[in-house]
């Protein structure tokens, strides 16, 4: 959850966590983590911490998603996010949805063929905002559970311990 986000739409980011939602950070400005000074890092780390908090009701503490995985390649950032109590967690498949003329059936492809091709403990990237994920997801769950998937929130996969998956998909940096 972006900070910015959690402060904009107190009362639907309040939801998530009664509703079962694991909650993680995923900064507070949408930024790309690497352009941050060491000190403006870790304030928009803290910024949207504390929204999250403030607004959410929880502790996003361990789980971080660098914005565009920007960064999570980069030791000294992700040593940055262990000292201030964070994990960064990567991807494995990403559905693409974020491009404007990406179609629900796209992204159900997309995702139940990456998802079978990877096996266990994948992690998909997908985004609450565009409509065309919104459309795909009953059918990726339905697919993936046919096809003997049990889908899991992040904590309760047994991952490496920086969460950061070799070869995973990242949206492109423009």
């Amino acid at each position: 959850m972006q900070g910015r986000w959690a402060e904009a739409y107190p009362d639907l980011a309040a939801t998530l966590p009664r509703d079962g939602h694991l909650i993680g950070s995923h900064s507070f400005y949408h930024a790309r983590m690497p352009l941050f000074s060491r000190g403006g890092f870790r304030t928009d780390v803290r910024a949207a911490e504390r929204a999250i908090r403030e607004f959410v009701g929880v502790d996003p503490r361990p789980w971080f998603r660098m914005p565009f995985g920007s960064g999570a390649d980069r030791a000294k950032l992700v040593e940055q996010l262990r000292e201030l109590g964070y994990r960064h967690v990567s991807w494995h498949i990403a559905g693409l949805d974020w491009h404007r003329d990406r179609a629900s059936r796209g992204v159900e492809e997309t995702v139940v063929k990456g998802a079978l091709a990877h096996g266990d403990g994948t992690i998909v990237l997908l985004h609450t905002w565009p409509d065309a994920t919104a459309a795909a997801v009953a059918g990726i769950v339905t697919r993936l559970r046919a096809a003997g998937a049990e889908l899991v929130r992040v904590d309760e996969l047994d991952v490496p311990s920086d969460l950061s998956p070799l070869g995973a998909q990242r949206p492109p940096l423009s």
